[in-house]
């Protein structure tokens, strides 16, 4: 297991096809009738985000049974395990709105937590073909990945991603397409903003770590699971996700739920 995790080029690829095998089974619901239901937290659910998250938590205890993983509808449900130096934050299918909404913004979310920061990250959007995963600085990257069950046949090669420093002209700022509040127009009247993008989900974190945005704050409440994996993402990049006092974003927040305070994700100098 030691040696798996501090291989984490090996651990991440088996992470991505993990990850596609998940988008597989959300696109089987997507391109059918499926039922939505409300938890607690009126947040929806569906059988796609059960199904993906019984598949990811089956593949991971069967890859690197001793680390604890952490899941969004697990623990929705009231199972969260013990977590320590190492664990997996997982969110089956960030974007249930999006997903709902049949918009296609919606992401598999795979990411390992050391020392409280997330050193590696899977995102995958099924619906958009789209792939980012960072393991380390200068180690991140995106793919075109068409939906497979049998893994990552298909592919294209990966690209080398990189934060960018932004234009003198602006900042291209991205925010949530169904999160956006006074709080965070508020905050963004700091800056010279030339450009607004909408994104769902952790595509947010993505889109900043591809250089095609640089700039993305968040007023509102989002789980561990919801940042991880795009966070992974970002700082493998260049980028960084820190509170609003500047203060690193850390992960293992038990104290708080697992719950994330408010955070800004920005590009290289942004």
């Amino acid at each position: 297991m030691t040696s798996l995790i501090s291989d984490r080029a090996t651990l991440t690829e088996e992470l991505r096809k993990i990850a596609i095998r998940a988008g597989a089974a959300i696109m089987d619901h997507y391109h059918s009738e499926f039922e939505v239901i409300h938890k607690e937290d009126k947040s929806p659910v569906t059988a796609a985000d059960k199904d993906a998250e019984a598949l990811i938590l089956d593949s991971l205890r069967k890859f690197v049974p001793d680390i604890p993983v952490v899941s969004e509808e697990a623990a929705a449900d009231g199972h969260i395990p013990e977590i320590g130096h190492s664990f997996f934050l997982v969110d089956p299918l960030d974007g249930t709105k999006e997903f709902v909404n049949k918009n296609g913004e919606f992401t598999v979310n795979i990411a390992l937590i050391e020392d409280r920061v997330p050193v590696a990250g899977v995102v995958y959007a099924p619906a958009k073909d789209r792939m980012f995963f960072g393991y380390g600085p200068g180690k991140a990257f995106e793919q075109t990945v068409t939906p497979n069950p049998d893994g990552a046949e298909g592919a294209n090669q990966p690209t080398p991603i990189a934060a960018r420093n932004p234009s003198e002209d602006g900042l291209v700022v991205i925010a949530s397409r169904t999160h956006r509040d006074t709080k965070t127009d508020e905050y963004l009247n700091l800056y010279k903003v030339k450009e607004f993008l909408a994104a769902g989900s952790s595509l947010k974190f993505c889109l900043i770590a591809a250089g095609e945005a640089d700039l993305y704050p968040r007023h509102g409440r989002t789980m561990e699971w919801d940042t991880a994996a795009g966070h992974a993402v970002l700082l493998s990049a260049g980028g960084s996700v820190t509170q609003l006092d500047g203060t690193p974003l850390l992960y293992g927040k038990t104290e708080r739920g697992l719950d994330n305070p408010f955070f800004v994700a920005r590009g290289a100098l942004a």
